[in-house]
């Protein structure tokens, strides 16, 4: 388990993590298909969830890089690189905010 910042507006999504020199925790971006680390100093993990929460890829993404859009993805969750391991997230895993 770990503190979950959720970003919900346009402008929220648009800024996520930038000028950020680290996150503790994670940001879930909501109605985000696609995201970029491009102005980031630091990699991310991201995770590409489903409209349920069903984590359906999870990609590590080096700063300055786009990433493909996902189509069923409805929502992104962005954490510092090693976190999703610790908490046991990948491809399958169910995400929920109770």
């Amino acid at each position: 388990m770990a503190a979950v910042a959720v970003a919900r507006t346009r402008t929220e999504r648009r800024t996520g993590l930038l000028g950020s020199s680290g996150v503790d925790g994670a940001l879930w971006l909501t109605r985000c298909g696609a995201v970029h680390t491009v102005g980031m100093t630091y990699p991310l993990e991201v995770a590409f969830l489903d409209r349920r929460g069903r984590c359906t890829a999870v990609r590590t993404m080096p700063p300055g890089r786009w990433s493909r859009p996902r189509l069923r993805a409805r929502s992104t969750l962005e954490a510092e690189v090693g976190s999703f391991a610790a908490w046991g997230l990948a491809a399958g895993s169910v995400v929920s905010t109770a």
